[in-house]
C-alpha cells in the first residue's frame, strides 16, 4: 500500500510543479506556496505512516480523504489544463477556457468528496427488492429478509451512533430472517467488542444467518507474537455466534414454516485472484432436494458466473464485496469496470443474484453509493 501511495506523492508533486510553473507562471510568490501546502501536507502524512508504522482506521481515513481533497482535484486539474494547452496550439483561446473548465471540475470534485467525508458515510437507507419465483412455497408468500453486508465495523469507531441507528432500522422492518453476507471487521477481530452489545440487539423471527467476507480473514494486517490470521478468525466467528448470529462455512439450514421449507446455504469467501477462495458449494448443497427454494450467501458476487450458474440450481443467491466503490452517479459506479455484477438484481435463465453495495466502508466515505440496508420480499 505505502508503494501506491508513494507513486500518488510522485504524481502529486508533478502536477504541483506544472500548475505552479505553467498555470500560475508570473504570480506572486506566496500565492505558488499556498498551491504547495496541500502537497506538503499530504506528503507529511506518508512519511508519518512511514516512520510511525501508523495504519490505524483514523490514520487510513485521514489518508484517503487527503487523496480525494487534494491528489485526485490537482491531478484533475492538470489533465484538463494539458488538455486546453494542446488545443490551444490550434486555438489560443482553449489555454484560458481549459483552466476555467480545470478549475470548475476540480471544485466540483472537492464539493463531492466533502460531502461523501462529512454525510455520505452516515447516510442509511432501505432498498426494497422484490424476488418472484413459482419454486417460493405458498407458507413464504410475502417473507421478508433484511441483508446487510460488509460492516465494516472498525470505521464506525469514530460514529457508533450511526450502528444504534442501523440496528433500529433493521428492526423497525420486523424481518423473518436476517442475513450478513460477510465483511464485519476490517483486519480485526478487536474491532467488535465495543459493539457487542449493540449488534446483538438485532432480532428477526427466524433468526440471523452470515457468511464470512475476505476481510474477515484478518489478512490485512502485521501480526506479531502468538497473534495470527487463524486466531483472528476464529475470533470473529466467536463474536458472531456471541452476538446471536449463525455462522454458514460451506453448510445448510433449513427454514420452515407449516408444513413448507426453504434452504439457506452458506458458503466460505469464494474470491478470485488476490482474494482468498475457501468455498466449497458442492459440499454446502448435500443433502438438499432439488425441488428446493435454495438461497445462497455468498460475499464475493464474481462467484455467480464463476461457479453458481454453471454448476448449480440454486434459485437466489445474496452477495456483497463491491461497496460500489462507494460512488455512484445515477446507474454508473467505477466497480462496473471490474465487476459485471455490482449492485443490484440480476437474473439470468431463471437465477437470481442480488448484490449489496454495503451498510459500511473501509474508508468513511460514501457519495452515492449510500449505505444500504435491503429489504427482499418473497412472491409465488
Amino acid at each position: 500500500m505505502i508503494t501506491i501511495f508513494l507513486i500518488i506523492t510522485l504524481l502529486l508533486i508533478l502536477c504541483d510543479s506544472y500548475i505552479i510553473c505553467g498555470v500560475l507562471g508570473v504570480c506572486p510568490l506566496w500565492s505558488k506556496c499556498l498551491i504547495a501546502l496541500p502537497a506538503i501536507a499530504y506528503i507529511a502524512v506518508i512519511l508519518y505512516i512511514m516512520i510511525a508504522r501508523d495504519t490505524g482506521q483514523r490514520t487510513l481515513n485521514l489518508l484517503f480523504w487527503l487523496t480525494l481533497c487534494i491528489v485526485i482535484p490537482t491531478l484533475l486539474f492538470t489533465i484538463v489544463s494539458l488538455l486546453g494547452k494542446g488545443i490551444g496550439l490550434a486555438f489560443p483561446a482553449a489555454v484560458k477556457t481549459g483552466n476555467y473548465i480545470a478549475t470548475l471540475l476540480s471544485l466540483i470534485w472537492i464539493v463531492i468528496s466533502l460531502y461523501g467525508i462529512l454525510f455520505g458515510w452516515k447516510k442509511i437507507e432501505v432498498e426494497r427488492v422484490a424476488v418472484t419465483s413459482s419454486q417460493i412455497p405458498t407458507s413464504f408468500n410475502g417473507y421478508k429478509i433484511v441483508q446487510l453486508s460488509d460492516f465494516h465495523i472498525g470505521t464506525y469507531a469514530t460514529a457508533p451512533e450511526c450502528v444504534n441507528r442501523i440496528v433500529d432500522r433493521v428492526n423497525s422492518l420486523n424481518p423473518d430472517l436476517i442475513v450478513f453476507t460477510g465483511d464485519l471487521v476490517n483486519s480485526s477481530s478487536d474491532e467488535i467488542k465495543e459493539f457487542t452489545e449493540i449488534l446483538s440487539r438485532l432480532h428477526a423471527k427466524d433468526g440471523i444467518y452470515s457468511v464470512l467476507g475476505n476481510h474477515d480473514y484478518c489478512l490485512y494486517r502485521q501480526y506479531h507474537g502468538d497473534d495470527t490470521p487463524v486466531k483472528q478468525l476464529a475470533e470473529v466467528i466467536g463474536y458472531e455466534k456471541k452476538i446471536g448470529w449463525k455462522v454458514l462455512r460451506n453448510e445448510s439450514e433449513q427454514i420452515v414454516r407449516g408444513n413448507d421449507s426453504i434452504a439457506l446455504i452458506g458458503v466460505e469467501n469464494a474470491g478470485s485472484g488476490a482474494f482468498p477462495n475457501k468455498s466449497d458449494l458442492k459440499g454446502a448443497l448435500k443433502g438438499i432436494s432439488k425441488s428446493e427454494y435454495k438461497i445462497l450467501l455468498s460475499h464475493d458476487p464474481s462467484h455467480w458466473r464463476r461457479e453458481v450458474l454453471p454448476e448449480s440450481d440454486i434459485d437466489l443467491m445474496l452477495a456483497g464485496h463491491t461497496h460500489a466503490m462507494q460512488f455512484k452517479i445515477g446507474g454508473w459506479s467505477p466497480s462496473s469496470f471490474v465487476y459485471p455484477e455490482w449492485g443490484g438484481l440480476y437474473e439470468e435463465d431463471g437465477q437470481k443474484l442480488y448484490v449489496s453495495t454495503g451498510i459500511g466502508e473501509n474508508i468513511a466515505f460514501r457519495f452515492g453509493a449510500w449505505p444500504q440496508i435491503v429489504e427482499i420480499i418473497l412472491h409465488n
